[in-house]
């Protein structure tokens, strides 16, 4: 299920290969795909699914929501999360969107930097042991981002674990209904309560937001509230925490551009955007044809699934140059990490502040951070959702 990323965005129906051994390169495979057969047609459970490869195409369905529809994303992510934002279209589309596109512009995000998003990384700074040794991933990483939206939706998410595991077994989607459906269970039900309180005391938080919003004069029903939180959640923490791996894994294999960042924090920014661009953390989205289309000299019948590749998108040699390649001085055109179009990541402007916060804690609080040379070496792995599982780490010291 690809987009739980986004808080608005496709979803994918069906795993488009077999899932990946450790020998499995996907940017290999997409860029086979990208030189010989740009829409790639898959079997995948005996329906054939279209994996486009190339940036122009990609953008070219994400862009044109008459053509390729989001309806799809009913299908695979309904059975999981009930009713979605990122399944509709159009007008309906358009005015739950609208709901809460507010809460998420970069103005109404900047009281959540001091008051809650600093303190947090802060704090799980402090927790790290005082022998100069850590795992980023499991000790900050995989915390933050989930203490932040927990906070950021006004819940007490005091067991980040519980809800971290969550986050992930949701994001399974049909790879696993079983897991899936029983996580999403646990989830509803542990913010029913929370949702039953706001309903008669609301509060300055993002669930009194949805709960007391009107479509046409009318509050929201349940199943469209706990739809929303149901994507909310898990996207606002899932996949924040994987483009923080990959952004200090890329950092921390070239101590020069460490240093260079440490030294000059206003190149933050370019290390965020070409981490998101070079491995984005969630790879696939998914759209379904409401007419028959050609598209880079393939012919797509009305009613099938077609999978945009975003991550091959991002390396597409037609558009970045060396696009295997991290390089923060990089001059080239935006990325589609977060999408585009009608259904353009709404929590794109809060991942970017956490990331740009949560790196500039890191990289002043702890000197001397490096890989730590006595442990494996750590890649980022997995084909729709990337990620370094660990990141071991050595540091001078915790500065106070």
């Amino acid at each position: 299920m690809a987009d739980t990323k986004d808080f608005d965005g496709p979803g994918l129906s069906a795993k488009p290969e077999p899932a990946p051994t450790e020998e499995f390169d996907v940017y290999a495979f997409w860029e086979d795909c990208r030189r010989d057969e740009p829409v790639k047609v898959i079997d995948a459970m005996g329906q054939d699914l279209y994996f486009v490869t190339r940036h122009q195409d990609v953008e070219t369905v994400l862009r044109d929501a008459g053509r390729f529809s989001s309806r799809i994303n009913a299908d695979t992510m309904g059975p999981v999360m009930g009713t979605v934002i990122l399944a509709m279209d159009g007008d309906e589309h358009r005015r739950y969107r609208n709901l809460v596109a507010g809460a998420f512009r970069p103005s109404a995000l900047e009281r959540w930097g001091d008051g809650l998003i600093r303190p947090t990384i802060d704090r799980l700074i402090d927790e790290l042991p005082a022998t100069g040794r850590a795992d980023l991933v499991s000790q900050v990483t995989a915390r933050y981002p989930v203490e932040v939206i927990g906070g950021v939706i006004g819940a007490p998410f005091d067991d980040h674990e519980e809800f971290h595991a969550w986050a992930q077994d949701i994001s399974l989607g049909p790879e696993d209904y079983a897991r899936s459906i029983a996580a999403a269970t646990a989830l509803r039900a542990y913010l029913t309560p929370i949702v039953e309180d706001r309903k008669v005391h609301p509060r300055d938080d993002l669930i009194s937001d949805i709960v007391t919003a009107q479509v046409e004069g009318a509050r929201l029903d349940d199943e469209h509230i706990y739809g929303f939180l149901l994507l909310l959640l898990p996207a606002g923490a899932e996949t924040t925490f994987r483009v923080m791996g990959n952004c200090l894994l890329a950092l921390l294999r070239q101590p020069d551009v460490l240093e260079r960042v440490r030294a000059d924090r206003t190149l933050l920014d370019p290390v965020i955007e070409e981490t998101l661009r070079w491995e984005t953390s969630v790879t696939m989205v998914n759209r379904e044809t409401t007419v028959p289309v050609d598209l880079a000299g393939t012919s797509l019948p009305a009613g099938v699934s077609v999978v945009c590749a975003t991550g091959s998108a991002n390396r597409d040699e037609r558009r970045y140059v060396d696009g295997a390649r991290w390089d923060i001085d990089r001059e080239s055109p935006p990325h589609l990490a977060f999408g585009t179009g009608r259904h353009q990541c709404l929590g794109m402007h809060l991942a970017r502040l956490e990331l740009r916060i949560g790196l500039d804690a890191l990289l002043e609080r702890l000197p001397g951070l490096r890989l730590d040379p006595d442990a494996e070496p750590v890649e980022v792995e997995g084909m729709a959702f990337r990620s370094p599982p660990r990141l071991p780490v050595l540091f001078e010291e915790i500065r106070r």
